[in-house]
């Protein structure tokens, strides 16, 4: 990784407390966090444009679709990185669980295959996790914490029993697909009323930032497929690209599609900015990254370059030493 290693060790490097991208997005485009982060409201958005089923009164919450293994002695979680689920299972899965919630005076709306929302007149005192920050994790102590954490438990190991022997998981067994036998919930809040950003566009191919740029009235588009020829064309202006082709990877201990993901985006991002940065096309480049022990903040300009007492040092240098 030789471009990437150049960047990382001769910049300013800045550690900050830990956040996984859901989190980052909301303190980038300044949203101040409520009980949760305020994806629901924020995703709800792009799910439903028309907003036809929202007001400004209404709390809402993500529960989304995942699937939970039995260890020896503790539940992991895991998202829909590791399943497929169609529209019509997603109706026909919310369908069930309507008819249990309807006694708690709950519906929960499948606007995505893979993101579920539930409407709240009034706000729950929980504080919940990102379903980022639980895939692949021990559940046991991640679950919704505060006054009203006992309903939700409760509500949360019903929905489980419910989707237990459902035939959709039933059929989805003969067919080798894993079960979606529980939800999780997540990301709850009111729409934000300020959010904004410093950034004149927003490049990527994550839905969240793409919600967020719509709200916030900043452009964006899909990554580019020639990097060369954005580069010399998208330098004036501050510029974010969200590339986060490693995260699925990581969290399934995927190593070898991880290193491949890694090498591509050495040869297709970071060489070409690096080039970039030394010919003076890119005034100044940040690199930000987040990962369970702390966020990093590394930032270098062309000048930054010519540091030659700034030892160039291997990328395996930044997890042992940086966690």
């Amino acid at each position: 990784m030789p471009s990437l290693e150049v960047l990382l060790s001769k910049s300013k490097a800045s550690i900050s407390p830990a956040s996984d991208l859901s989190t980052w997005l909301c303190q980038t485009f300044n949203i101040e966090k409520q009980l949760d982060w305020p994806v629901a409201p924020i995703m709800l958005h792009a799910d439903c444009p028309d907003q036809a089923i929202a007001t400004n009164k209404d709390y809402w919450l993500r529960a989304d679709p995942v699937h939970l293994r039995i260890e020896q002695n503790h539940i992991m979680l895991a998202d829909h990185h590791v399943f497929d689920l169609s529209k019509e299972e997603a109706l026909q899965f919310a369908d069930e669980i309507n008819r249990y919630l309807s006694d708690d005076g709950l519906s929960l709306i499948p606007l995505h295959p893979y993101r579920w929302y539930i409407r709240l007149a009034n706000i729950p005192e929980i504080h919940t996790q990102t379903l980022s920050s639980v895939t692949c994790k021990n559940i046991n102590y991640l679950l919704p914490t505060g006054k009203d954490s006992m309903k939700w438990h409760r509500i949360f190991n019903e929905i489980q029993m419910l989707l237990f022997e459902h035939p959709l998981n039933q059929a989805r067994a003969t067919r080798n697909q894993i079960a979606v036998n529980s939800v999780w919930f997540w990301g709850g809040g009111h729409m934000p009323q300020d959010i904004h950003s410093s950034y004149s566009h927003i490049w990527s191919d994550e839905n969240l930032s793409h919600a967020l740029a719509d709200i916030s009235n900043t452009t964006h588009s899909k990554l580019p497929e020639n990097i060369e020829n954005w580069i010399k064309t998208n330098t004036s202006e501050s510029q974010l690209v969200i590339l986060d082709h490693l995260l699925s990877k990581d969290k399934y201990n995927n190593a070898y599609a991880w290193r491949e993901d890694l090498k591509e985006l050495e040869k297709v991002w970071f060489a070409p900015l690096y080039t970039a940065l030394k010919n003076n096309q890119i005034k100044e480049l940040r690199i930000s990254t987040t990962n369970e022990h702390a966020a990093f903040d590394f930032v270098i300009t062309r000048n930054n370059l010519w540091k030659f007492w700034a030892t160039i040092k291997p990328l395996s240098y930044y997890a042992v030493n940086q966690q």
